[in-house]
């Protein structure tokens, strides 16, 4: 019983302070998975997960929450409650925010607000793109000349889609 109890309030944790969306979430999930709280998960592991994730529907920290609660309490209950520890604060929180935000939309304080969250976030965001920079992910040179040449075509505003399939076709050409 008290693994539940521990799923769920890490992942309720990550859901009530992960601002920014799921990949801003990562620094979080990967803390609270992979680091010293719990180490449910090695960095290969999780690695691997967060691949899975953005190539399977749905949001990513959800993707991941599932996963990971299936994994280590090895039932689908485990699955439920992180999915759920990780969704039920955002709900909350939207909830409030929308009653309020009609109210108080054209306040001066609450667009100062918003607009000192933007770094915050940009910055969470980043530091996730950074953490999964490494030996795992960039294994030879080929996987450094795709990584490139995505972000390249990124830059250039190509379709998300298009870059996947090609990615996965440079993969599997090249593995």
């Amino acid at each position: 019983m008290q693994i539940y109890f521990e799923l769920f309030m890490s992942f309720f944790k990550i859901g009530l302070f992960g601002f920014g969306g799921g990949y801003a979430m990562l620094p979080l999930i990967r803390h609270e998975v992979a680091g010293a709280p719990h180490n449910w998960l090695s960095m290969v592991d999780f690695t691997d997960m967060v691949a899975i994730s953005q190539i399977t529907p749905g949001p990513v920290a959800i993707n991941m929450a599932t996963y990971v609660g299936y994994a280590v309490s090895g039932n689908i209950f485990g699955a439920l409650l992180t999915t759920l520890g990780v969704c039920l604060p955002p709900l909350i929180i939207m909830l409030l925010l929308a009653k309020f935000y009609l109210k108080f939309r054209k306040n001066q304080y609450i667009e100062m607000a918003f607009k000192t969250l933007r770094p915050g976030i940009l910055g969470l965001i980043a530091a996730a793109a950074l953490s999964l920079m490494n030996a795992h992910n960039f294994i030879d040179k080929a996987s450094l000349v795709i990584f490139a040449a995505v972000f390249v075509a990124c830059l250039c505003r190509i379709h998300p889609i298009k870059l996947i399939i090609l990615s996965g076709v440079a993969g599997l050409l090249l593995y």
